[in-house]
Parts: structure tokens; sequence; C-alpha cells
């Protein structure tokens, strides 16, 4: 573990190799699971602001979860969450031809219909932050159903923290990535 200003960060994300592998796993982080996507507060907002743009993108499994129990909900453990389709996929999930999850979110922002791409904790997955009352965990959480993902981005010498580049960015700001990249530098070093 290492500090960079209020975040401490397992070393987990700068060693270990990840490059999610769709044609692997077919999307299950969006299927499995006992729970939504979390979500933090100003993410519920931007849900409910945003479900008449993104509804199109959406099944109407999906539309009917949602419209039943909220564009969010909050789950067993407290905390803000999506709500699931029959407690399995996340309502928001859509599913290509082949059976691969998609983020219908995801797919409104890349037709232009928001300005918002997908919930943090999605963008940023397989790390898992965690706010405590003075600093943020930033954390690898390895899960069964990523091997391909971790397989592929061994094969492929892709860090975990290169592949959440973006989403880090995003959640974190830029000036802590290049600290982050200046970090990995040194502990590469032999």
């Amino acid at each position: 573990m290492f500090q960079l200003g209020n975040t401490i960060i397992s070393e987990e994300i700068l060693e270990r190799d990840f490059v999610c592998n769709l044609q692997a796993c077919k999307g299950a982080c969006c299927v499995d699971g006992e729970a939504g996507a979390p979500l933090d507060d100003r993410e519920t907002g931007v849900l409910m602001e945003i479900y008449q743009k993104v509804k199109p993108f959406l099944r109407e499994e999906g539309i009917r979860a949602i419209e039943e129990q909220g564009a969010f909900i909050k789950g067993d453990d407290g905390e803000w969450e999506t709500p699931l389709v029959n407690q399995n996929e996340c309502a928001y999930a859509t599913f290509s031809e082949n059976g691969t999850a998609e983020c219908g979110l995801e797919k409104a922002y890349n037709a232009g219909a928001t300005k918002w791409k997908k919930p943090i904790s999605c963008h940023l997955y397989p790390v898992r932050v965690k706010a405590y009352t003075s600093l943020v965990a930033v954390n690898y959480h390895q899960w069964q159903i990523c091997d391909p993902a971790c397989a592929l981005g061994k094969e492929l010498k892709v860090p975990i923290y290169k592949f959440v580049k973006e989403a880090l960015i995003r959640k974190f700001g830029a000036g802590w990535y290049a600290e982050l990249e200046q970090v990995a530098g040194e502990i590469a070093k032999p």
C-alpha cells in the first residue's frame, strides 16, 4: 500500500495485469453478483435526470424494473446501487445478439444522447474505491469471472492502472494519475 494525497492505493493495481475479455466472459459482471452497480450520491441524481434519454437504449425488462423499483435503490448494505431485473442482471444492461451484456447507459452516451458514460464503479472495474472519514481506499477486486481478463492482460502486458486510466482520471484527476504513473515507474525499477 502507498499513499497519494488522501488516497491509499493497493500496489496490486500497479503489479497485476487486466484487459476485459468480453468474448470469454460475455459481460458477466453486469449479470452475476448479489447487487447492482454501486452508486455515489451524485450519480443517483444523474440517473434520475437522464433516465428518459437512456430509456430508448434499454430492454423492456430493464425499463420495467426501473419503473417499478426506481432509477436506483438502496442495497442491503445501505448503499445506493442500480436496480436488478429479477434479482439477476443490472436493469441498465442490454444484450448483444451473441448474448454479451452491454451497458445501456454507455450506449446512450456513445450515441450522444447523454454526457454521462456510466457509474464510476463500473468504469473503474476491477478497481474498487471505498471512502472513509479522511482517506479513500483504492483496491483491486479479484473475481473469478474475470480470470480471462487477467490472462489477456498478462498476455498483452497491460497493468490494471493503465487499463482503467480514463476512469481513474475521471475519478481522481489527471494530476493524481500522473503521480500514480510516477510511483509505478519507481516500483518497476530494478
